[in-house]
């Protein structure tokens, strides 16, 4: 970068510029560094994941990212293609996604005197898929990656070649010397994990971490220490973060949908939430009740459940789930502006008649039995059903792994954002019949488009964190229940959630949940040009990516919309919707080269992948192929290197006038973040 220095700029800057100097205290210092930051700009950019709707389901996103969504596969095929068979490659790929259970594995099937000859052949190829994948990084970066215990010997492995006769038995001593002394497994595990971490850049969760699946906790842990990801808070999400910021109504959701999945060992094991008064109070009250309607969705023999278990289950779930109507109409009623009193539902139950009656018309009931409900007022807790609803609060608040968790949610996330031409968010973005943005009232202002978004996650911001505003920290604990089902909600958008006639109305037509005009505008190519516009998404290929939707793929449906411009990338992680989708989720795939769609088959089990090498079947879609390749300097990190770029030419200038003095570079330890 060339450009011509002016000197009134520098001189406005010299505040800056000496602040600047404190990192760069002279002209070879500076100058180092421009050389270092031009080199990263002209580097291919780094390849992002995207996933989204993982719904708990930890096994199949953990080995999504151990083969990098196909990726490791590819590359191990790219090297060996020509000197190993399938069978070989298919070795090495499971060793490089689960090396300690293959390791075990290969030690017990290798006789002892071959062992050796395996590991030497063995790290020998880690070396060169290590190699390829750490290509497109500077060396910086690699080393920053690298484990501490085998830092140098790796370093010096990937940038010294065996075909290099000077270096033959250098390199040939070093691996010799790692199996001599027993140190063979920890560097195969080492340097197995760094090949994951460097065959994907950056991760992009397009929200819903919980629910339905169940291990969220077990994906949460995995998040909250991977070397980049964000995530675009989805529904559920947001529902458990207001769970932990004490929103009761949230809370009894959180607790409601883990028993309609059979997961209520999240709770207890994974959060250490105590379902006891819950289960105690549930088997008093409903001891003789079927709860048919409630019963866990789980096969039960596949889970390894009994009856009873099940029914037990099922007395807890119906327990909460009246519970969850009588707190939601207490917020109904104290927020008014929610307007949301169409979900006011218990007081039109005919109990004598064991009917429900709405606008005039009657409907039959699957269940009629509600033992806590006062007919002349029905949305009042009982006194046991309140010491429950106050034990919960006290232990989701008390939960130090929740909590724990919630937090990574806010540091890496947040409800959108737009990064290398691309609008991420999870679910919508309200607009009216025309395509129009449609106006939100909150607290009397009106926002849309990118102002409500902001909006949204801002309330949600402040009802975690506070506001020194008592009454607003209140009315933002109650939004984020309304954002996880208000028709208005950017990441809800339906006219209704019917979760009461789902369990209690026959008539499957009052099931029925109308999407917001979002959901069928977005095939529209000018629709997603306009949202774009709005978000400020500039760059000749741009694109909205969302989750939250399953595509289903089995009837046709294809992921990617409006001539490219959006792609929904919920593919049915979830096994709840696999049925409907046909597939087990997407992972979209943006490298140098262009974007890939890549899509999964459900995944197996890790003792298949491990003994017999079962991969998750992936089937690559070229979405969209760049002209060129694209560099650093064509991403979002490049233009912030190049503005680097620019201050340091502007500190140039200042020592070459004399406006700030140079000096001993010895004095400063601090650099600029790669």
């Amino acid at each position: 970068m060339n450009k011509r220095i002016n000197p009134e700029e520098v001189l406005s800057d010299l505040r800056y510029l000496n602040l600047l100097a404190r990192n760069f205290p002279n002209i070879a210092a500076a100058s180092t560094e421009i050389i270092n930051l031009e080199a990263i700009l002209n580097l291919p950019k780094g390849t992002e994941h995207f996933l989204a709707d993982l719904h708990g389901e930890f096994k199949a996103f953990q080995h999504v990212l151990r083969n990098a969504s196909g990726a490791i596969k590819r590359k191990v095929k790219e090297i060996f293609g020509e000197t190993l068979g399938m069978r070989e490659q298919k070795e090495l790929c499971t060793l490089i996604y689960y090396p300690e259970l293959k390791l075990d594995l290969v030690k017990r099937e290798t006789p002892a005197d071959e062992l050796e000859d395996w590991y030497f052949i063995t790290l020998n190829r880690l070396v060169m898929v290590c190699r390829n994948v750490s290509s497109k990084y500077t060396r910086s970066k690699v080393r920053k990656a690298l484990p501490s215990d085998f830092s140098y010997i790796i370093q010096e492995l990937l940038h010294e070649s065996s075909i290099d006769t000077n270096k033959q038995a250098y390199v040939e001593v070093i691996v010799r010397t790692i199996i001599a002394t027993d140190r063979a497994d920890e560097f195969i595990i080492s340097i197995c994990n760094l090949i994951q971490q460097l065959a994907i850049d950056t991760l992009h969760i397009l929200g819903d971490v919980f629910d339905r699946g169940p291990s969220p906790d077990k994906i949460m842990e995995i998040l909250c220490d991977y070397h980049n990801f964000d995530i675009q808070w989805g529904n559920h999400d947001i529902l458990w973060m207001g769970a932990a910021a004490g929103n009761d109504c949230c809370i009894a959701n959180v607790l409601r949908i883990a028993l309609r999945y059979g997961n209520q060992a999240v709770l207890e094991d994974g959060y250490g939430i105590n379902l006891l008064p819950l289960a105690t109070f549930a088997l008093e009250t409903y001891a003789d009740d079927p709860c048919t309607m409630f019963m866990p969705k789980v096969n039960r023999l596949e889970v390894g459940l009994s009856e009873k278990t099940m029914h037990m289950i099922a007395q807890w779930h119906k327990a909460i789930s009246v519970i969850q109507f009588k707190l939601e109409a207490a917020t109904i009623k104290r927020r008014t502006d929610f307007d949301m009193d169409d979900r006011l539902l218990l007081h039109h139950v005919d109990f004598e008649r064991k009917v429900f009656v709405l606008d005039g018309k009657e409907y039959e009931m699957t269940d009629c039995n509600f033992p806590t409900v006062d007919p002349a007022d029905p949305y009042r807790l009982t006194p046991e059903e309140q010491d429950i609803v106050t034990k919960l609060h006290n232990s989701f608040m008390s939960s130090e792994k929740l909590q724990k968790h919630i937090n990574c949610l806010f540091r890496n996330g947040c409800i959108y954002a737009v990064t290398n031409s691309n609008l991420l968010f999870h679910a919508s973005v309200p607009l009216n019949a025309d395509g129009s943005l449609k106006e939100v009232t909150i607290r009397g202002e009106k926002y849309k488009g990118k102002e409500l978004l902001h909006k949204a996650g801002s309330i949600i911001r402040d009802a975690y964190f506070g506001t020194q505003d008592e009454e607003a920290h209140q009315f933002a604990i109650d939004y984020v229940w309304y954002l996880w089902c208000g028709k208005d909600s950017p990441a809800f958008d339906k006219d209704k959630m019917a979760t009461f006639e789902r369990y209690f109305l026959k008539d499957k037509a009052t099931h029925k949940e109308v999407k917001g005009y979002y959901y069928t505008l977005r095939d529209n190519e000018a629709v997603c040009d306009m949202l774009l516009d709005e978000f400020g998404v500039i760059g000749e290929h741009r694109h909205i990516i969302n989750g939250h939707v399953p595509v289903k793929t089995i009837k046709g449906e294809s992921p990617i919309k409006a001539n490219g411009k959006m792609m929904v990338i919920d593919g049915g992680f979830s096994k709840a919707y696999q049925p409907e989708t046909g597939i087990a989720g997407y992972t979209l795939v943006f490298h140098s080269r262009g974007f890939q769609l890549v899509q999964h088959e459900p995944f197996t089990s890790i003792t298949k992948a491990v003994a017999e090498g079962q991969d998750i079947k992936s089937t690559v879609q070229l979405v969209e192929l760049s002209s060129k390749r694209m560099m650093v300097k064509d991403t979002d990190l490049g233009k912030e290197l190049e503005h680097q770029v620019e201050d340091l030419q502007k500190l140039l200038y200042a020592f070459s006038s004399g406006y700030i003095k140079e000096r001993d570079s010895r004095s400063s330890l601090i650099k600029l973040k790669k």
